[in-house]
């Protein structure tokens, strides 16, 4: 299954448009809607009391200022101060409700998001830099949370603004109505044909903002290899290169979001000059307002002209926040691209495996397994062998040769393309994670630690020993021969543990790994190249441990080094798609030194 991101992003480009983007946003919602809702309607009355204002003020200049009557003069005025009151009132009352629906959202989001991550498989992280992932966590879902937080109540404020001053810019005159929405319909146009390039450039400069946090995070985690071979300015080409292509993208969707504000200006602007100089005309001609046998006064365009600047005032509002929800549109197609992913490792419904009436199965079959990866390259071909329980296994062969594949494939870290892999007869595709991970245990051959103290790290997963005291937990160690290991550590069960496993060597990080998979008492353990970054004395210690392991454990060692494996009872040699038995451990040597010969 493709789990590339930026390939993805490119085929959700052509299927997703404003009004989608939008639907998913209101999916998005939750419970804020009804919260949402309440700020509307106080946008709403805002809105009205708002376009109130410069009818009385036309009203004013009519009646009252030509005949210099200051009683009217003064009722007008207080009526218009209880109206922008009022005004006032419900604007603080829309910013109030608003105030925690943005952060409440932004949690919500980046939660959804981590906790989707966390239900993907390891595919989707080979195939998409971390450095990435995060940036999607935190600077995309930051994008949308800025819209919905600062400007969506503004954007719908505007759309209420302007229809309302729509609405009495045809009532009060059609024909001057007209002339001043022309240049709205104008900018209308060159809206819609602007938007797809808009949306274009702000997904490019996020895409680069992903880039550069990965290029940052890979460099940060490989700087011990960097100062070693001396080699910095490797590491600053490739962070200039990064860094300048997240400049060019910025820039152009700078210049591409600020487009909108002097372009809505210029229109704003012939607006009022077309309704100046039309409005001029009809008094000096004195034509009549729509629906009075009154001709049109100077009282009346003064109102006209405030209805303008409310009408174009949000249409230069609407250019900017416009351009916000571009960014945010693109920030969402990046966080609704992993929202909408599935992982292909389903639990799938039990079904019988074997019809032969067979009732003792083998602890582990392959049974006509192939597997290839998502760019096509196919790793192992129609594979058969079993394991038997409390025996141990060795995979040999060269790098590359599907080693660490095959391990994979039995712990279900992939499924197979083909054919299927059976657990106690089986198909291990039929157990729920939780039981898999207690029946196998996976020592990596790069052992990662969290942050905390070795019995956080030993604890990690287990739910059978989470709640055991250290001193529980000692007993328990004893019993499984660990004791010997846990002195290895200065501090034993407390020894810090900083992040990335700083403070410990690499052997340590892989004993800490080895007891972790043992604590877990399960049927069956791999082992990683387990005891490559150990001391012979402490690889003759986890040799004894392995042996003292309940009988029934059945062990899968990889490894390159040759006494690792000869107690193996029986050895596998896995290259070129193929798992063949090797017989004796001269028969696997033989192999090993024929295949190099042949390379």
């Amino acid at each position: 299954m493709n789990y590339n991101l930026n390939e993805l992003l490119a085929q959700r480009d052509k299927k997703t448009g404003a009004r989608k983007a939008l639907r998913e946003f209101v999916a998005l919602m939750g419970e804020e809607k009804r919260n949402l809702l309440i700020a509307q309607v106080f946008i709403l009355l805002n809105t009205g009391l708002n376009l109130v204002g410069p009818l009385l003020v036309g009203m004013a200049v009519d009646k009252y200022v030509s005949t210099k009557d200051l009683a009217g003069l003064s009722r007008i005025g207080l009526l218009l101060l209880a109206v922008y009151g009022c005004a006032f009132i419900t604007a603080y009352l829309q910013t109030k409700k608003m105030g925690g629906v943005g952060q409440r959202m932004l949690f919500t989001l980046r939660n959804a998001v981590f906790i989707k991550l966390q239900d993907l498989p390891v595919a989707f992280f080979n195939q998409n830099k971390a450095g990435d992932l995060i940036s999607r966590i935190n600077n995309d879902t930051d994008k949308v949370n800025q819209f919905f937080s600062q400007s969506l109540m503004q954007f719908i404020g505007s759309i209420f603004t302007m229809l309302g001053a729509g609405i009495f810019l045809l009532s009060l005159n059609l024909k001057l109505g007209v002339a001043a929405l022309l240049p709205a319909l104008a900018l209308l146009i060159f809206t819609r044909v602007i938007s797809p390039w808009l949306k274009a450039r702000n997904a490019r400069s996020l895409k680069s903002s992903g880039a550069l946090s990965g290029e940052i995070q890979e460099s940060l985690n490989n700087f011990k290899v960097i100062i070693a071979f001396n080699r910095r300015d490797y590491f600053r080409k490739r962070f200039q290169e990064a860094n300048e292509d997240n400049y060019k993208t910025s820039v152009d969707a700078g210049i591409a979001n600020n487009l909108f504000l002097p372009v809505s200006t210029f229109f704003s602007a012939l607006a009022q000059l077309v309704v100046v100089a039309y409005g001029i005309y009809m008094i000096l001609h004195h034509e009549q307002a729509i629906g009075s046998h009154e001709t049109f006064t100077i009282g009346l365009l003064v109102a006209y002209l405030a209805y303008v600047q409310n009408f174009y005032n949000p249409v230069r509002q609407l250019a900017a926040l416009w351009a916000n929800f571009q960014v945010a549109q693109a920030g969402w197609d990046r966080i609704a691209q992993i929202l909408s992913l599935q992982s292909n490792l389903v639990v799938e419904e039990e079904r019988t495996t074997n019809g032969n009436g067979q009732t003792k199965h083998p602890l582990l079959e392959f049974k006509n397994v192939s597997f290839g990866y998502p760019d096509g390259k196919t790793v192992l071909h129609d594979i058969n062998f079993r394991l038997e329980p409390g025996k141990t296994y060795a995979l040999v062969g060269p790098t590359g040769g599907g080693k660490t594949t095959t391990a994979s494939l039995i712990a279900r870290l992939y499924d197979p393309t083909q054919g299927a892999v059976l657990l106690d007869g089986k198909d291990i595709r039929t157990y729920q994670p939780s039981e898999r991970a207690r029946k196998i245990g996976f020592i990596l051959q790069e052992p990662f630690l969290f942050s905390g103290t070795v019995r956080d790290n030993l604890l990690y997963g287990n739910e059978a020993l989470r709640h055991y005291t250290p001193e529980q937990l000692t007993e328990v160690m004893k019993d499984a021969n660990l004791e010997s290991l846990l002195a290895r550590f200065e501090n034993g069960l407390e020894t810090d543990i900083q992040p990335n496993g700083e403070g410990v060597s690499l052997g340590q990080k892989q004993l800490i790994a080895f007891m972790r998979a043992v604590l877990r008492n399960p049927s069956l353990l791999i082992l990683d190249e387990a005891t490559a970054n150990i001391d012979t004395v402490t690889e003759q210690l986890l040799e004894d441990i392995l042996h003292k392991l309940p009988a029934s454990t059945t062990r899968v060692i990889i490894a390159h080094r040759l006494n690792t494996i000869e107690s193996a009872d029986e050895i596998f040699f896995v290259n070129g798609g193929a798992v063949t038995r090797a017989g004796s451990m001269q028969d696997a040597v033989d192999m090993l030194l024929h295949q190099k010969r042949s390379s």
